[in-house]
């Protein structure tokens, strides 16, 4: 690939602004963490819309970009040498974004191994099971007359959320005082968690009020407000 217009996703959605970075996305928690990156550091970007209604992940263009038919998945015109690069998995793209930008990733070895051991604690650990959660909760699994999976599902985030309060106890954000990538990687699904899948009642959020405490400075910052809304439904 030897320009962005190169790759085969540019077919289905085209860059009105190739020189800037195309992020394909849509407003999940797994989603907004690209948006909400982008907004924080300030880089020029171009969204568009992977729409699940109508099946886009599963479109050859896009599996051309992640052939695990997720979002997100981005297109940076500027890669590593001045080439493209075609990147998936929302982890791998927040640690990209923090590298290339010099931002919201400690330089300091310790404070960046810490920044990561806790995105890789939203990834194995908060992502997939509050997913779980919303599914038995909200979702077909709430139909299910054996509630054993989703009682399952509870506990577990339940514990989740204690190991954040815990942590959470003294520090402004998940490394201290500075915000980063952690912050990002974890709010959106707390978030969703109470929000979107409404499962606060069953995990007893009220409880953790450090958690709550630091999920109110996350969304109240400009950047995450605007990136929350990336892309826009219409």
């Amino acid at each position: 690939m030897n320009s962005l217009l190169d790759h085969p996703i540019t077919r289905k959605w085209p860059a009105k602004h190739p020189e800037r970075l195309q992020l394909y996305s849509l407003a999940t928690p797994n989603g907004v963490k690209a948006s909400i990156m982008l907004e924080e550091i300030g880089l020029p970007y171009e969204a568009h819309r992977v729409s699940f209604d109508t099946q886009d992940q599963l479109t050859p263009e896009f599996l051309a970009l992640n052939p695990n038919n997720k979002i997100p998945a981005i297109l940076d015109p500027d890669g590593p040498g001045g080439q493209p690069l075609a990147l998936f998995e929302s982890g791998a793209i927040l640690i990209y974004l923090a590298e290339k930008s010099g931002q919201l990733l400690p330089q300091d070895p310790a404070a960046r191994y810490h920044a990561l051991q806790w995105l890789m604690f939203q990834m194995g650990g908060v992502g997939p099971m509050f997913g779980q959660l919303g599914f038995f909760h909200k979702f077909a699994g709430k139909a299910y007359e054996d509630k054993r999976p989703r009682d399952r599902y509870v506990a577990e985030s339940a514990r989740l959320l204690g190991v954040l309060d815990g942590h959470l106890t003294g520090r402004a954000w998940m490394l201290g005082d500075d915000y980063s990538i952690a912050d990002i990687a974890i709010f959106p699904w707390v978030r969703n968690l109470v929000g979107f899948y409404e499962a606060g009642e069953l995990v007893q959020f009220d409880r953790f009020t450090e958690v709550q405490r630091v999920l109110d400075a996350f969304v109240a910052r400009p950047a995450v407000q605007r990136g929350l809304a990336v892309p826009p439904t219409s």
